[in-house]
């Protein structure tokens, strides 16, 4: 009877510590250290980007946990996210649009559906430039000429076609009527040679992203034609967007966070909060303007609606750039 008695009392204490361990941990998402993935060596976007949300969120006291940024390049990315992908929810990530086109370009068998997305921050506009002394006044001009003979303009792009600078000349060509898979594209290893490709007059047309651009372009050393925005953009009021010049086209160059896969509903609607209060600081108000970045936030539910609507688009993009059958 005795050891019956302990018995009973022992499953109750085993049957009580368990309720509590369970009741321990609702609520108190999240427990430990907050990890950032970088997909990217240090330098650069990904980790810019990183680093200044850990910096923000440390700051401005949104999250209470420690901070650390997880540097894991390679792979166009695949190699952070896919080291992202079995963690839980004290663990983001920065994203692009590669998470998309690397599927569809074949080279990764990761989709975003095999993460959370959780945000969708900024986008970098994309701008398009001539040299000095080029013929054409503005990118109509130019698509004009490439509607005529689509092989007899150099076009500079970095750092390989498939990204976003490549798929948004394609469909900027491709609304306005230009064969795109004669397109003559010369490939350089980063945004500076295509700078250095312009003041040297060796290409009739550059791609780049605004910051890499807009000193050249301000400096009169050559001409930004276009920009992928909706609107003219601050300080560059010169410069007519796609729209403006005959092209229906409006082109992001977004950055967003994901988190790894199966987060529970608690750990999502923890960083909608966190990451929602983020983007209305003062301080990231400034380190966009100070990048020349533009503000383009979406909750986790509006980021998985844009991720599905940019699969769509890049596959197309990418099928008429002749780069997939």
């Amino acid at each position: 009877m005795r050891r019956l008695l302990l018995f009973l009392a022992l499953s109750i204490v085993l049957v009580l510590a368990a309720c509590s361990s369970e009741g321990a941990g609702d609520g108190e998402f999240p427990s430990k250290t907050i990890e950032i993935v970088a997909p990217a060596s240090p330098g650069g976007g990904y980790d810019a980007t990183s680093r200044a949300i850990q910096k923000i969120m440390t700051d401005e006291k949104l999250v209470e946990q420690n901070i650390t940024v997880v540097n894991k390049p390679g792979g166009n990315g695949e190699v952070g996210w896919k080291y992202l992908q079995p963690k839980d929810g004290h663990s983001i990530a920065i994203d692009s649009s590669l998470i998309v086109t690397n599927n569809i370009l074949g080279t990764s068998d990761m989709t975003f559906e095999d993460v959370t997305p959780l945000a969708t921050l900024t986008t970098e506009w994309i701008s398009y430039a001539v040299p000095p002394d080029s013929p054409f006044k503005d990118a109509q001009e130019f698509m004009e000429q490439l509607k005529e003979d689509p092989a007899s303009l150099k076009i500079a792009v970095a750092p390989g076609l498939g990204n976003n600078d490549h798929l948004s000349f394609v469909e900027a060509a491709k609304t306005y009527g230009v064969d795109v898979t004669k397109l003559n594209f010369l490939v350089y290893d980063g945004g500076g040679d295509v700078v250095t490709a312009l003041l040297g007059g060796h290409v009739d047309f550059g791609i780049s992203s605004l910051s890499e651009f807009k000193d050249q372009h301000e400096a009169e050393k050559f001409r930004i034609v276009a920009v992928s925005s909706e609107e003219r953009i601050e300080g560059l009021e010169d410069v007519g967007t796609w729209k403006e010049q005959g092209v229906d086209m409006v082109f992001p160059h977004w950055r967003g966070i994901v988190g790894p896969a199966d987060m529970s509903d608690e750990e999502i609607a923890y960083w909608d909060d966190v990451i929602s209060k983020l983007v209305e600081t003062e301080a990231w108000q400034t380190l966009l303007k100070n990048n020349e970045w533009e503000p383009y936030y979406k909750d986790s539910k509006e980021t998985i609606e844009f991720l599905k609507e940019q699969q769509e688009k890049y596959e197309v993009l990418i099928k008429d750039s002749g780069l997939i059958d």
